[in-house]
């Protein structure tokens, strides 16, 4: 068993004290992890408060930082990527990916243009509007992907000029805490710094006087309390909550090559991803097909350890999350719904759930109005593509949707109408750093990726420059007719 350190102003920092990691395949302890002392974590945000200045002060340097980091994480794959595979239950394949979409994310950001914006150029005056960091940005990271969501936020936060604190889940804290170890060799002093520990510690992140932003990834009621902590000090947020994903399959659809992309985008990483999607309308006429073709890979598909190479899906991450989708499948099936494959625990050790297809079952029944966040998919017919929408947006989510069709206009006239963040097209999860990612309603307030979220790190300043002797132009446009 490794020793596992916090980071605090690029010096490894062992704990006072530890918690335990649970691997999912087995239930068990298998690492402790350090529990940050409130101490540890103002020292944490000393140090990123003494990078800042320097750190905010050479945009070269930022970005040549950002493709080291990239290299180091493509060249610690075999390192982290078992690491991550225990603590968060993902195939061994899945958890390389995720270590390699953080270097990505880290190259794409390091390669972002951000020229400044011109608004005036002309006898009078010279304006522009640049892009200035915040300072000190408080990062909370989820257990569904804890590195790729890690970098989701360092690789923007870092270019703009801010420095980081992060906490990882304190369900998947060990991978996180390797990766930004590892990262020190190539990053500045306190300009990254990793902490962990429980739901305490989120909060006494969120309510410390040194963080000028918080960014949030994780449940809806969790992200409200985040929302709560950071307004008395007008702290900005990023808030990346919860889904309840819909997706409209149109009557034109073949039900074979429809229900192979359905489970793909509702089984991925065990359901257990905030876009995927958690409910499917599907036309009357063809229903049925739909519905057993989506059984037939819900049976097939090879559950097991992440470590074993013929897993395709693995264990649901943690204990909570397993016993609600336990509870939320037995109450659809107590409400009159039928379990067309699995809709039971599997009987052996660790945190695992039999694929699920739900049939008869209609809003008003928990997993469909709900959250379920796990390997169960309730399948509803509709007679009109006008009550699928209807229903469809009839929820306090939107994060994202898609809509499938054999006419890929017919179906964007249908997406147009779903009220969310992201819509999908014949597709769903397919999320790239240069695209934004948030939602509306509950799932979230601001964006991730792109340059849309690489603002949501900075703050606007316009610099203006008098070209008159006098430097007294007043400009009254649109103030006299």
């Amino acid at each position: 068993m490794s020793e596992f350190v916090m980071s605090i102003g690029g010096d490894p920092v062992g704990p006072e004290s530890t918690f335990g990691v649970i691997n999912p395949s087995t239930g068990e302890v298998f690492a402790q992890a350090p529990e940050c002392s409130k101490d540890q974590l103002d020292a944490a945000f000393t140090s990123a408060q003494s990078a800042f200045s320097s750190w905010r002060s050479d945009e070269d340097q930022r970005r040549k930082t950002l493709l080291a980091m990239a290299d180091v994480l493509l060249a610690s794959i075999d390192t982290l990527a078992p690491l991550l595979t225990t603590e968060q239950g993902k195939p061994l394949n899945d958890a390389g990916v995720e270590v390699f979409a953080a270097a990505i994310w880290c190259q794409y950001f390091a390669n972002l243009e951000t020229p400044p914006q011109v608004i005036q150029d002309d006898a009078d005056a010279l304006v522009h509007v640049v892009r200035r960091p915040l300072g000190v940005v408080a990062a909370i990271t989820p257990w569904n992907f804890p590195l790729t969501l890690a970098f989701w936020k360092i690789a923007p936060a870092l270019l703009a000029g801010n420095t980081v604190v992060i906490k990882p889940s304190p369900f998947t804290p060990l991978s996180t805490l390797k990766a930004v170890e590892l990262l020190q060799e190539v990053l500045p002093a306190g300009v990254l710094n990793a902490v962990s520990g429980g739901d305490q510690l989120g909060a006494w992140m969120t309510n410390h006087p040194v963080p000028r932003k918080v960014s949030f990834t994780g449940s809806v009621e969790t992200g409200k309390k985040v929302a709560q902590s950071a307004a008395p000090d007008l702290k900005r947020v990023t808030l990346e909550l919860g889904g309840n994903d819909a997706a409209i399959i149109l009557d034109d659809a073949d039900p074979q090559w429809v229900a192979k992309g359905i489970f793909a985008g509702a089984f991925n990483n065990n359901g257990q991803v905030c876009s995927a999607i958690k409910r499917v309308y599907v036309p009357d006429e063809i229903y049925g097909e739909v519905v057993d073709a989506l059984a037939d890979f819900a049976s097939s598909v090879k559950v097991g350890d992440g470590l074993d190479p013929t897993s395709k899906l693995g264990p649901i991450n943690n204990a909570p999350q397993y016993e609600r989708v336990k509870m939320l499948v037995a109450d659809a099936l107590s409400s009159g719904a039928t379990a067309v494959t699995g809709g039971h625990a599997m009987d052996r050790p660790g945190y695992f759930f039999e694929p699920t297809i739900l049939t008869g079952i209609a809003e008003g029944t928990r997993i469909v109005d709900e959250e379920q966040f796990g390997p169960a998919l309730p399948v509803m017919s509709y007679s009109s593509v006008d009550d699928a929408l209807e229903r469809a947006n009839a929820t306090t989510f939107g994060l994202s949707g898609s809509v499938w069709s054999a006419d890929p206009d017919r179906a964007a006239v249908v997406a147009n109408q779903l009220e969310c963040g992201t819509v999908w097209i014949n597709t769903h999860l397919a999320l790239a750093p240069n695209q934004p990612f948030g939602g509306c309603k509950w799932s979230g307030i601001g964006v991730e990726n792109g340059p849309w979220g690489l603002s949501e790190f900075t703050e606007v300043q316009a610099v203006y420059r008098s070209r008159t002797d006098d430097g007294l132009n007043i400009s009254t446009a649109g103030l006299v007719s």
